[in-house]
């Protein structure tokens, strides 16, 4: 994207049918140099003693990064048998778009995509099934499958 690699997670998507379209799934396993994480929010480690410089720091690289709004329906259980349903809204910063900062240095590895999907309907079990993903984790994790 723009002649950089970057992590783009789903929901920084214009159309959410376009994740399924993708070659490359990132499972969210990350490794850091905590230093240059460090340089980039302009911290010394020492300074992670004080709350308000950390503050300032992560604002301060906030403001470099979009802001997604999810509109969404929240279950609330009251027990005994009722419930509500709320709707709210969810402001979120994806981790990902750091990606996308000039002074990120990013680099990934490349593995399956049966390795890992993160699947968040029961809905898309039909397709982890028929696309051999399935087949493939319970192999890696010596599962019978009947």
């Amino acid at each position: 994207m723009d002649g950089r690699l970057r992590i783009v997670e789903g929901l920084a998507l214009p159309d959410e049918k376009i994740e399924f379209e993708l070659s490359y799934y990132n499972s969210s396993t990350f490794w850091l140099d905590i230093q240059k994480i460090l340089d980039c929010f302009e911290l010394k480690r020492e300074d992670l003693g004080s709350e308000d410089l950390v503050r300032q720091a992560v604002r301060q690289m906030s403001r470099r990064m979009p802001t997604y709004i999810t509109l969404k329906d929240v279950k609330k259980r009251w027990g005994k048998g009722q419930e509500d349903i709320f709707p709210v809204a969810q402001f979120e910063k994806l981790w990902g778009d750091m990606t996308a900062l000039p002074d990120i240095n990013c680099s990934y590895l490349s593995v399956p995509r049966m390795r890992g999907q993160q699947l968040k309907e029961v809905s898309e079990l039909d397709g982890w099934l028929r696309d051999g993903s399935a087949h493939y984790i319970s192999k890696l994790c010596g599962f019978e499958h009947a």
